[in-house]
Parts: structure tokens; C-alpha cells; sequence
């Protein structure tokens, strides 16, 4: 079943999804009717305090948790409970310690479905494209954390699914590599411009990287604002230093702080 879309389509439509968990009175409500879409090659990004639900949130979208009520469309079509659609990248690179660099991303693409000679191929031509073509054969404990997120990262990138899940990919790594990281996820995606929908929990990043940032307050949480990030593409440290740069920041800072404060 297809829905007709009007204006522009949308990569992802979430429809007022409520998740609990438990029963009677032990029940604990998580998700209290979350509505909101990811469009056609737009970079969304979600931010909410810590425990507000964004992996129980991510896991619905997955097909891996039912939702209690609510639909997900991708694609325009009802995928609610169902897996397989969307590609995902975990806040670890969770790479296969005995596959090779090229045979993490290798292995993955023939999951998806391209034969053995295509997804090496392809595997080739994208190391080179990211600048890790020297550790091709290397295992992932020899890389830094921030190659082993690149790798990650584009194993996401080359899945077939159209829409890309990435929940807080570089929170464990330090400061400098973070900001590196960021950047050069832009410089790729700007080239690809697949749908994304990422979960951070610093502003700073939900600002330089996103099209749109969907704020959540805390649990049982439910949409609190949606902002559109102002800045043209693409973008570079310059707007850091833009008074509209730190304006968003404080507002969305102060949603986020009372929310906190209310359910304290």
C-alpha cells in the first residue's frame, strides 16, 4: 500500500507513536505520540535530554521494538514492525574483528544483495574516495576510533536503503576527532545527500551538520520544537561565529533545560 504524498516526498514519516513498556501498573510510558517526517535527502537531527527515548525511538523506526501505537512510513509506505528498510550506524563501530577493513565493507554490501566481484569493487573505489585505501587488508584493531567510525560510517553510507539512522556515531570519541569526524562526514554526505536522521546529544553538532533539528523533551517524551537551521550549504567552522549560530544554541540549550527541570 502506497500513500499519495503532496508537495515534497518524504523519506520518513513518524505518526503519533506511543511506546510503553511493561504492563498494569508497572507500565512505564516512553513515547507519548511523537509525529514528525525526514524529506527527500534532508539531514535531520534529534536531541532531547539523556533517557528521553531517542534508541527506543530508532529501534520502533528499525522494526526492532512494535510500536504501542503509531505508524512509520518510509518511502511512502507503511513499514511499521517491519526491518530491513533503513540503514543503520551504532554509537560503536561494531566492526568483524576477523574480517579485514575491505571485508567489513564487503561483507555488508553482499548482504544487501550485490555479488561478490561488485561489492569489492565498490569497496575499492570508496576506501580510496575516504583515504583509508592503505588499511584495505588491515584488521579494525589496528585502526584509531576515528577510522573505525569512517568504515562504519560507510558501510552505512553504501546500504541500499534510502534513509540512514545514526545514533550518536561519534559521542565516544574526543574532541578533536569529533569536530574532524564532522566535518568530513559533511564533505560525504554533501556529495551523496541521503536521507539521515541522527541522534546527538550536542547541540554544536545537531547545528553544524542538520538541515532541521526535532527537540524532545524528556520522557514520556513527545516533540517539543522543530527548528530550521538557517546556515547554507556547505558549511565550515565560520558558523560557529554566527550570532544566529549561538542564538539557536541558548534557545534550544533552555528547551532542553526546562524540560528537565519539569520532570525533575
Amino acid at each position: 500500500m502506497e500513500r499519495e504524498r503532496k508537495g515534497f516526498p518524504s523519506a520518513l514519516e513518524v505518526q503519533r507513536i506511543r511506546k510503553s513498556f511493561g504492563k498494569g501498573a508497572a507500565s512505564k510510558e516512553v513515547l507519548a505520540g511523537l509525529s514528525f517526517s525526514v524529506a527527500d535527502g534532508e539531514f535531520v537531527t534529534i536531541i532531547g535530554p539523556s533517557g528521553s527515548g531517542k534508541t527506543t525511538l530508532f529501534q520502533v523506526i528499525g522494526g526492532l521494538e512494535p510500536p504501542s501505537e503509531g505508524e512509520v512510513w518510509l518511502g511512502g509506505k507503511a513499514t511499521t514492525g517491519e526491518r530491513g528498510h533503513i540503514s543503520y550506524m551504532p554509537q560503536q563501530a561494531s566492526l568483524l574483528p576477523w574480517e579485514t577493513v575491505a571485508g567489513n565493507i564487503a561483507l555488508s554490501l553482499v548482504i544487501s544483495g550485490l555479488d561478490r566481484k561488485e561489492a569489492k569493487a565498490k569497496t575499492k573505489v570508496w576506501l580510496e574516495r575516504i583515504g583509508l585505501q592503505e588499511y584495505a587488508n588491515a584488521y579494525p584493531h589496528v585502526l584509531s576510533g576515528g577510522m573505525q567510525q569512517r568504515v562504519s560510517f560507510l558501510r552505512a553510507l553504501l546500504a541500499p536503503q534510502p534513509l540512514m539512522l545514526l545514533d550518536e556515531p561519534f559521542g565516544a570519541l574526543d574532541a578533536l576527532t569529533r569536530l574532524q569526524m564532522q566535518q568530513w562526514l559533511m564533505s560525504i554526505w554533501e556529495e551523496n545527500r541521503r536521507s539521515v536522521l541522527l541522534v546527538t546529544h550536542s547541540i554544536e553538532e545537531a547545528l553544524f551538520l542538520s538541515d532541521r533539528i526535532v527537540v524532545l523533551s524528556a520522557s514520556p517524551a513527545v516533540v517539543l520544537e522543530e527548528f530550521i537551521v538557517p546556515f547554507e550549504r556547505p558549511r565550515d567552522e565560520a558558523i560557529w561565529y554566527d550570532p544566529r549560530f549561538n542564538e539557536l544554541k541558548q534557545r534550544i540549550y533552555r528547551l532542553l533545560q526546562e524540560s528537565a527541570e519539569g520532570s525533575g
